[in-house]
């Protein structure tokens, strides 16, 4: 047998390779021709090189059998196709003329079908087969020669060559055999009468009929005919025809007449008696019929299906009553009737489908089958509605599932397709069939935050640790391609580390402060944060986060003018006895780190030694004499000054203005040692409780504080800050210096030492060899150059080398709006409401430097009696410049102010002191000389 499989395969087997080596059509239809009843584990041929997979490739390709009933399997190791249970061609097929076995093999990774036919060849195992072993016939003696008789016919399950072939009937003299043959191909023998027979002379006879079939060996059978030779009966009876043939639609009712047979018989009486019988030829179709004795009609006995018997033949006996017989053939077509629907049958169904599965994949394998034939057998497949999916013939009765789109499981999770068959019969008949397939989830979508973008307003002063904000983001996909975790990527913040600052929650997207904001440090400041999702890879989404500071009331007036000394105090201010109403005596200058109202200063008086002698602008601290000075009017005055901002609660600092009238420095010399003395008594009073307590505490502690200072003094202080302690700066530096700024606006820089000790005051006028550059400073100082007296005490010829001549200031300032500083209001008005502002304008004070410089140069100065002066000769300390004065214009709030500040000269006194400063400045030092 497996020689003979071997034979067989061979050429079966090597057509369908070559063909799909050569033809894309075949590639996947492959076809094999094996006998029936070959042994369990008999190779039909090897599928894996025939489909041109790899040997080694079959595990991860798991290359099986799909199938309603699996009578083969494919081996794992070799790829080869072999039977896994017996096959029984007449079983499957019956009498049909080709049996083949139609089956998909399924490979995976990637997965495709592929469509196997295996031809079932017959092979002689049945014998043909009577289904009696003897059988009576009756022949009337007058029967003449030639007639013919219908034998009973033998059965044989094989097809083609192997079945029944011929009949044989034993060596006789009366009698003969032909073989004849219906319109379906069955064989039947015939009988013939070769000469008459006398039942007298012998009144039966025994023959013996074969079957023979055309396998190799043949294989036969042998049935008994006893023939009875009866009475003579002239006249037999005579169908009408020989052959009835007649069409019936299939699934006719039951009971429902086929035809009637004719019969007549010229005998009379019982000779002429007819009865109709069914011939029994073996074949079992007498009892879907029945035959009515007496008339002659068929009907039928059940319904007749189609798909079961497409035609039948049936033999009709008419027998008289003298006993002669004749016989007619019935043939029965049966005529299809679309009355099946299809069948729809899925295979290799999914149950999660990705959703970046690419279009034209294969899904699954869909077959349809209907038992009609013809037209109402062929069937199309199709799919309802508008889904992402479509179905492509692969083979006959079937069809590929592929995707026809992209799949989005965010918008449909799940799809029901509906698949339609329907068969060409008509009316046509139609059977659908309902397929569920599940997109599984693939992380294709970034993290969405809610809003495009955050604003945040945080107050300063804020707590550590708090949150500050909060921000959200949705995945629209599922679990970890959801899962949202949030960082901070990038900020403005250079080069400030990010995490001093700001923290963000990675899961939650909260935004946590890690420290306390300072408005004055940092205003605002952007974030750019990011959301990614858990997916891998993963996906991420950016959003700007931008964060304003708020400010708050947390920053007091700072006073930059007049300098205070330790007690809160300014030094003196000069007022000549001739100054008029509204003559410009000092001017406050304070400036507030804060912006908006919080940093819009008012001044207020509130302490004077004569309220009705001085008035202070409400918004630019400008002091003002309110009337002349009369003779009971005092000429020492003391204002107490409070400069408060608009924050709630409003902050606030106070400066005390010391002011005499006087017309020169001589005059005002008493006053200020005066005051002085009272000053020096008040100090030595507080050193007194000073060294008592310092008493108290250990002599190395003290050492230690001493010398930790001075160590941090040095190492954090500048040039600038030591410059009243440098050789070339002052010729006697003190420990009173006032304030000295490091940052400033103004270009050019004034050195000027101011000694605590009582009555002294050190003024160095620079000498300039050569015009100045910017950022030069206009006073400096000497080591090698002996300081002046104290506010005119030696003469001014002794140190000639040291004067510089200076062309005195023009008077008549201009401060354009970009000019206005922060907080130093207009002078165009106290109480108009303008905006205060932050500074001095350069050119102003610049002027005014220039001219006490000049007034101490000749000896006319007066400690601010000087037209213009303001008396900033003794207010500005060693290395006090404009360009330390910190610039707050930006600070400001300016609510509708559009008011420029001027300085009109003739509101000040616009008259100089009578006969000059400078001449009795000079003639006072020559007189005391």
């Amino acid at each position: 047998m497996e020689n003979q499989t071997v034979r067989v395969l061979k050429p079966q087997v090597l057509f369908p390779f070559l063909a799909s080596l050569f033809c894309l059509a075949l590639s996947e239809q492959i076809r094999y021709s094996i006998p029936e009843e070959m042994v369990k584990g008999s190779v039909v041929g090897n599928l894996a090189k025939d489909l041109g997979l790899e040997v080694r490739d079959l595990r991860a390709r798991k290359l099986r059998v799909s199938g309603e009933r699996e009578y083969f399997a494919v081996s794992a190791e070799s790829g080869e196709l072999v039977i896994r249970e017996r096959i029984d061609r007449e079983q499957l097929c019956g009498k049909k003329p080709v049996c083949a076995l139609d089956f998909e093999t399924v490979a995976e990774n990637p997965l495709n079908f592929f469509h196997i036919t295996v031809e079932i060849e017959d092979i002689n195992d049945h014998s043909p087969q009577f289904s009696q072993d003897a059988f009576d016939l009756q022949i009337s003696e007058s029967t003449l020669p030639g007639a013919t008789f219908i034998l009973v016919s033998a059965q044989d399950a094989d097809v083609g060559i192997n079945s029944l072939q011929n009949y044989q009937l034993s060596p006789n003299t009366d009698f003969s055999l032909v073989n004849k043959q219906n319109r379906d191909g069955h064989k039947y023998p015939e009988l013939v009468l070769e000469k008459s027979l006398d039942r007298e002379t012998r009144s039966s006879h025994q023959l013996f009929l074969t079957a023979v079939d055309g396998g190799d060996p043949a294989r036969s059978s042998t049935a008994q005919i006893r023939i009875k030779v009866t009475d003579a009966n002239d006249n037999a009876p005579v169908f009408s025809q020989n052959i009835y043939r007649v069409s019936l639609p299939e699934n006719l009712p039951r009971g429902s007449s086929v035809l009637q047979v004719m019969a007549t018989d010229k005998d009379e009486l019982v000779n002429a008696e007819i009865t109709f019988s069914f011939r029994n030829t073996g074949q079992d179709y007498w009892h879907v019929f029945n035959l009515d004795v007496n008339s002659g009609e068929i009907t039928t006995a059940e319904n007749i299906d189609f798909e079961k018997n497409k035609d039948y033949s049936l033999v009709v006996e008419a027998r008289d009553g003298g006993g002669l017989v004749t016989q007619c053939t019935v043939e029965i077509e049966v005529v299809d009737v679309n009355d099946n629907a299809p069948e729809v049958i899925l295979q290799s169904i999914p149950s999660v489908i990705p959703e970046d599965i690419l279009p034209s994949t294969v899904i699954a394998l869909i077959k349809t089958r209907d038992k009609d034939s013809g037209h109402n057998g062929e069937v199309s497949c199709k799919i309802k509605g508008n889904v992402p999916f479509k179905i492509s013939s692969s083979s006959k009765n079937s069809y590929k599932l592929m995707t026809d789109g992209p799949l989005d499981r965010e918008q449909t999770p799940e799809y029901n397709i509906t698949v339609i068959a329907i068969d060409k019969g008509n009316p046509s008949l139609s059977t659908s069939k309902i397929l569920t397939l599940v997109v599984g989830d693939v992380n294709d979508n970034p993290p969405v935050f809610l809003l495009p973008s955050y604003v945040v307003h945080v107050p300063e002063n804020n707590p550590p640790g708090a949150s500050i904000a909060g921000v959200s983001a949705s995945d629209p996909d599922l679990e970890e391609n959801s899962r949202v975790s949030y960082s901070i990527i990038d900020s403005d913040l250079v080069p400030v580390p990010l995490s001093s600052y700001v923290s963000v929650s990675g899961h939650k997207g909260n935004i946590f402060a890690q420290r306390s904001f300072d408005y004055e440090q940092v205003r605002n400041f952007k974030l750019i944060l990011q959301a990614c999702d858990s997916g891998s890879p993963a996906l991420c989404a950016n959003v700007t986060l931008q964060v304003f500071i708020l400010d708050q009331n947390d920053n007091a007036p700072n006073i930059l003018y007049p300098t205070l000394g330790p007690d809160s105090s300014a030094l003196f201010d000069m007022v000549p006895r001739s100054a008029e109403p509204s003559y410009l005596v000092t001017k406050v200058v304070a400036v507030d780190a804060d912006s908006g109202h919080n940093a819009w200063l008012a001044y207020h008086v509130l302490q004077a030694t004569d309220p009705g002698l001085f008035s202070l602008g409400l918004r630019t601290g400008e002091v003002r004499t309110a009337r002349a000075l009369t003779e009971r009017d005092s000429t020492r005055h003391r204002l107490l000054i409070s400069v408060q901002d608009g924050g709630r609660p409003p902050l606030s600092a106070t400066v005390a203005l010391q002011l005499v009238f006087a017309d020169s420095l001589q005059e005002a010399l008493p006053e200020m040692k005066e005051e002085r003395s009272d000053t020096s008594d008040l100090q030595s009073e507080l050193q007194f409780y000073l060294v008592i307590a310092l008493a108290l505490v250990s002599v190395l502690f003290l050492v230690t504080v001493i010398l930790a200072i001075t160590l941090r003094l040095r190492k954090s202080s500048s040039p600038k800050v030591w410059g009243c302690f440098q050789s070339n700066l002052c010729s006697k530096p003190g420990p009173g210096l006032p304030t000295n700024y490091s940052e400033g606006t103004l270009p050019y820089s004034y050195n000027l030492c101011v000694t605590t000790e009582q009555g002294k005051t050190a003024l160095n006028v620079p000498i300039c060899s050569g015009p100045l550059n910017p950022g030069q400073d206009l006073l400096s100082f000497d080591s090698s150059r002996s300081s002046y007296p104290p506010f005119g005490v030696r003469d001014a010829t002794s140190y000639p080398e040291t004067l510089v001549m200076q062309a005195p200031p023009n008077t008549d300032w201009r401060f354009s709006q970009a000019q206005r500083p922060g907080t130093s209001g207009s002078q165009n008005g106290d109480e108009g409401g303008t905006w205060p502002n932050n500074q001095f304008d350069t050119e102003m004070l610049q002027a005014m430097i220039l001219a006490s410089a000049n007034e101490a140069a000749d000896g006319s100065s007066t400690l601010g009696g000087g037209a213009g002066t303001m008396g900033l000769s003794a207010r500005y300390g060693p290395q006090f410049t404009l360009q330390h004065v910190p610039d707050y214009r930006q600070n400001v709030y300016i609510p509708g102010s559009t008011a420029t500040l001027a300085n009109a000269a003739g509101k000040r006194d616009g008259k100089a002191p009578a006969g000059g400063n400078g001449n009795k400045k000079k003639s006072g030092k020559k007189e005391k000389k």
